[in-house]
């Protein structure tokens, strides 16, 4: 995902990886001089626009990780400022899905197991979690291990870190939003393969792209690089205005025509792209994103702290690691009816347990079905290699529905740059969602010291 704004999303473009676990080659410098956004609805005094450097994302990266054969992609670097200078805005009337009034879904608690001590053994991960916590002087780490047939089979926090302890994601908010999609795709609400404009009157502005397309970085509008803070599709960072007018502001703007490309035809991480996608979850099903949000995920599986915001000028800070004025607590941040997409949600580590259980167990959260097992397994599955044999992320790497995809230990993973590391081994079925509020960097290191000894703990062995 991204500019902070993106965790990544794994790519969230170039990760501050330490010395030890990761090499890239000299960063690239995009700063532009001004950038002029115009958003529906804004208020009458804006947000000045973020003026952003990004540094990096190379063209390939080298991991060493501790015998890891495969490293997560890097999120980008970036560095967001407040200009100077205000921006000029339109107003057009749009349509505001309305919220009901009832949900009727009745919510389905997920217990945490207690792992049997016989059958799992995970006394090798406490020590390297506390050493690194020590070393790095982070304020803690959380992590949750969940398995298909058993549920959770071990969940702990150091530091600070606990149960009720809420994290921003960055960029593992990519398979959340694609999953809403897939939902409304099984609801028959949505026809994630028809073009955008068979939903919403401004898709014409680009007839081609569909929503699969969106939430596979293949949509062919400019993704995250070289650029975060691309002027077109500023919006997309601002708590101003509404989902909706940021879509359509991105979709129908004439400055991009220079800058994007046919659908299917190159891989572009993130971006503007997923405002897209969630403004279409909208239209097609006449819900606002926090309605959805709710009936898709907390209601069925029993969430507790779940949402999106759009925090990127919101909190002080660098930009490039965790924000820490936000400190385990939403209030921090002021309500917004345009909350970022790709890279705006924030959780604890039950509830993102509780998502990857779900994906392991074909869609089902307890007794309530999320999304159907085709939904899931088309997810999973490398789109980007089916659909026009694109590499995502260097060699080896695809990129399915809000999953990388390491095309070589087959573990699929949604990585954020400020340290959440979220992943699946599909073939020994079971997950792990590891957690730090750091940057993309120090997660994946620790998530390369800790892949093979939770794969021993899970399964007995390691590759």
């Amino acid at each position: 995902m991204l500019f902070a704004a993106c965790g990544g999303d794994s790519t969230d473009v170039s990760e501050a990886a330490d010395d030890s676990t990761m090499t890239t080659d000299e960063p690239v410098e995009a700063a532009p001089e001004s950038t002029t956004a115009s958003v529906v609805e804004e208020p009458a005094e804006q947000p000045p626009e973020p003026t952003v450097t990004l540094e990096a994302a190379p063209e390939s990266t080298t991991a060493s990780v501790v015998e890891e054969p495969a490293e997560q992609p890097p999120e980008p670097t970036v560095i967001l400022e407040a200009a100077p200078e205000t921006t000029t805005s339109t107003t057009t009337t749009t349509s505001v899905p309305e919220e009901p009034t009832e949900v009727t879904v009745a919510p389905t608690v997920t217990v945490e197991a207690v792992p049997d001590p016989a059958r799992y053994d995970f006394t090798a991960i406490s020590p390297i979690v506390q050493n690194f916590v020590d070393e790095r002087g982070l304020n803690g780490a959380g992590l949750i291990v969940v398995k298909a047939d058993d549920g959770v089979i071990y969940h702990d926090h150091w530091g600070d870190f606990g149960p009720d302890r809420i994290s921003l994601v960055a960029s593992s908010s990519k398979m959340v939003v694609a999953g809403v999609l897939m939902r409304l795709h099984d609801d028959g609400l949505l026809d994630v393969d028809a073009p955008v404009a068979d939903v919403v009157d401004w898709g014409t502005g680009n007839p081609e792209i569909t929503p699969a397309q969106l939430i596979s970085n293949s949509s062919g509008l400019v993704g995250l690089l070289p650029n975060p803070a691309y002027g077109p599709y500023v919006c997309q960072f601002l708590p101003i205005g509404t989902l909706q007018a940021c879509a359509e502001q991105v979709f129908t703007t004439p400055d991009d025509d220079a800058d994007i490309v046919p659908p299917d035809t190159e891989f572009r991480y993130g971006g503007a792209q997923w405002q897209v996608a969630g403004a279409v979850a909208e239209a097609a099903s006449g819900k606002s994103w926090s309605v959805l949000i709710d009936e898709v995920y907390v209601q069925p599986c029993g969430l507790e702290a779940l949402a999106f915001n759009n925090h990127f000028i919101q909190l002080a800070g660098d930009p490039n690691r965790y924000p820490a004025p936000f400190n385990s607590d939403p209030s921090t941040l002021a309500p917004t009816d345009n909350p970022n997409m790709e890279g705006g949600a924030y959780v604890t580590t039950g509830d993102y347990g509780a998502l990857l259980l779900m994906h392991l167990r074909d869609g089902m959260c307890g007794e309530s079905r999320v999304l159907s097992a085709a939904s899931i397994d088309r997810m999973h599955s490398d789109r980007i290699l089916e659909a026009y044999g694109d590499v995502a992320w260097g060699a080896g790497t695809g990129y399915g529905m809000g999953w990388w995809v390491d095309r070589e230990t087959g573990r699929i993973s949604d990585g954020g740059l400020y340290g959440s590391v979220p992943w699946l081994d599909l073939e020994d079925g079971y997950g792990a969602y590891l957690v730090v509020e750091a940057d993309s960097g120090t997660g994946n290191a620790l998530a390369g010291l800790l892949y093979d000894v939770v794969e021993a703990a899970v399964t007995g062995s390691s590759r």
